[in-house]
């Protein structure tokens, strides 16, 4: 099953960020392969997909947190939740874990 993604204002914003700056081009590209990833399977082994409790969706949705980089300073992650809708994610923020 496919998702379609959807992304809130602030994910967008740091997806533009991403994109703007040439010297992230590395860490652009491994959040894209994420995206493109939890399109096809979120639960593919790979993303390390799970549950992030510090945080909610606007409708008390459950958010997870999928890994863009491994191993490596302030590491990209992308936090999504399911809906709204089916067959449907909402990217929530996509950050460097510090």
């Amino acid at each position: 099953m496919s998702f379609a993604l959807v992304f809130a204002t602030a994910a967008a914003g740091q997806l533009e960020r991403l994109e703007r700056d040439r010297g992230l081009s590395k860490r652009l590209k491994a959040v894209r392969k994420t995206l493109g990833q939890l399109e096809i399977d979120p639960r593919h082994p790979g993303l390390q997909s799970h549950e992030f409790d510090s945080m909610s969706g606007i409708l008390g949705e459950k958010v997870f947190e999928s890994y863009a980089e491994q191993n490596t300073p302030a590491a990209y992650r992308v936090f999504w939740h399911y809906g709204p809708g089916k067959h449907k994610i909402t990217i929530v923020a996509i950050s460097s874990h510090l």
